[in-house]
């Protein structure tokens, strides 16, 4: 198992036994479930997001949380809504992404990428619970999480603890993709760009922390690699097929296709070294960034007769937190000079760095999950396993804005309904543990230490500290 988190700081409000009590009994295991699976089921892959909105916004306004609509377009909408503020506490804000890994759904796009079992595989874009457990893409990832802390919300309500700090409660687009490149232009392709962004620039929130809720496996990191996708164009000569004398090597066809065997080879081989030059160690996490080309295009299949005179390759690329574009696009190109593949050009089409929350920062958030996850599992909180680390997760665009955060949630394989349940209260108990706990005057029933930067936060001995 993962290690744990050491040297903590103690939490800023402890909740007590009787709170955890009342809110683990709020929780109802078979309304977690129908609603998960309500929300699991509603389609919303990429671009296709808003039904899934809408059931949460509904959601959101029937428990009386005053939902909003943020977006960039009214089909993509980012859904928030804020839970407490009644005096001066820290704010939270818990994030989930709506749209799920799927296929395009355009069969001539699909026919291209997957083997007709793989598109026919039912966990797309549908959910139910068989042998105990959830089956079905939506659920694990991630809307399952989402149900979690919309849930653990819940429970802080109905138990009438009404929180100090800001609970902000976000539903996002987008997470997944897509990404505008090559014929796919236009705001309807972005991903990130209208999703927890927009939310976070133009979603009138304001938070001290941030949570990333999707599956891993109840541990905890603060550390997201980025990617960048490089279209890698070998060029040659289109030659009439009548007129074309076929040389021996490969190599030396005029047709770039014909290259492109010494080019995989050579972009395998600078991946290795890649990935194995570059992984990032810290004590939130490990990013051990991977490549793969994802596709290849060349040519026209049928306006054939005279092959092509450009082929290409679109090579993905993680980028660990101490890794820069720049770097990485000269090391690329050196790589590729070196291996004599004749006349190519290297372009990054797509470029999102990745990044890592200070790490004293952002302990009082790991604390109060620690302590969330003590109370729950009876153990302490786990650093997460580097594969969660070694992604894109929307923790990312907190950190790049010195909001300090993290991802944690449920196992990401086959949760449980118990799973969410556990889950949906570590939510809860880390929401009060941060936020406090709200008094009837409107202040908190605890004193709560000195904010972070000292009594005057716009002190000059505390701007010089930072």
């Amino acid at each position: 198992m993962n290690k744990g988190f050491e040297n903590l700081p103690p939490a800023d409000y402890t909740v007590s036994e009787a709170e955890r009590q009342a809110i683990a009994a709020a929780i109802d295991v078979d309304e977690l479930t129908r609603t998960a699976l309500e929300l699991g089921n509603i389609d919303s892959p990429s671009m296709q997001e808003a039904s899934a909105a809408d059931y949460v916004y509904e959601w959101l306004d029937r428990e009386g949380f005053r939902p909003r609509k943020v977006g960039a377009t009214p089909e993509r909408p980012n859904i928030i809504a804020t839970y407490g503020g009644r005096g001066d506490g820290k704010s939270l804000l818990y994030t989930a992404h709506l749209d799920t890994e799927s296929p395009t759904w355009d069969p001539d796009l699909d026919a291209q990428k997957f083997r007709p079992e793989t598109l026919a595989n039912p966990e797309w874009n549908r959910c139910w619970l068989q042998d105990g457990a959830f089956h079905g893409y939506p659920i694990s990832n991630d809307r399952g999480p989402m149900v979690c802390f919309l849930m653990a919300a819940k429970a802080l309500k109905s138990c009438g603890i009404d929180l100090s700090g800001r609970l902000y409660l976000t539903a996002s687009p987008g997470e997944i993709g897509p990404e505008p490149i090559e014929e796919a232009r236009g705001v309807q392709y972005m991903g990130k760009e209208i999703g927890t962004h927009y939310a976070f620039y133009h979603g009138g929130v304001s938070p001290d922390y941030a949570i990333a809720a999707e599956g891993c496996d109840f541990g905890l990191t603060w550390v997201a690699c980025g990617y960048a996708v490089f279209r890698v164009q070998l060029f040659g000569e289109g030659v009439f097929t009548p007129l074309l004398d076929s040389p021996e090597r490969a190599s030396d066809h005029p047709n770039p296709i014909y290259r492109l065997g010494d080019a995989v080879q050579a972009l395998l081989d600078w991946g290795r070294a890649y990935e194995a030059d570059n992984v990032y160690v810290s004590p939130g996490g490990t990013a051990r960034p991977k490549t793969q080309i994802s596709s290849v295009r060349g040519g026209v299949p049928y306006a054939f007769g005279a092959g092509t005179e450009i082929c290409s390759l679109y090579l993905e690329v993680g980028l660990p937190p101490h890794v820069e574009i720049g770097q990485v696009h000269r090391s690329l190109e050196r790589h590729l000079r070196a291996q004599k593949l004749g006349e190519f050009e290297i372009e990054p089409m797509v470029v999102r760095h990745g990044f890592a929350a200070d790490e004293a920062r952002v302990a009082p958030l790991v604390a109060a999950v620690d302590a969330a996850t003590r109370d729950t599992l009876g153990e302490p909180l786990q650093l997460a396993h580097p594969v969660y680390s070694s992604m894109w997760r929307d923790h990312n665009v907190f950190n790049m804005n010195r909001i300090p955060a993290v991802t944690t949630g449920f196992p990401r394989w086959r949760p449980t309904p118990d799973d969410m349940v556990k889950s949906t209260l570590i939510y809860a108990l880390t929401a009060l543990s941060v936020c406090g706990r709200a008094s009837e005057s409107g202040g908190r029933d605890a004193l709560r230490k000195t904010d972070v930067y000292g009594e005057n936060p716009f002190s000059k001995e505390a701007h010089a500290e930072r």
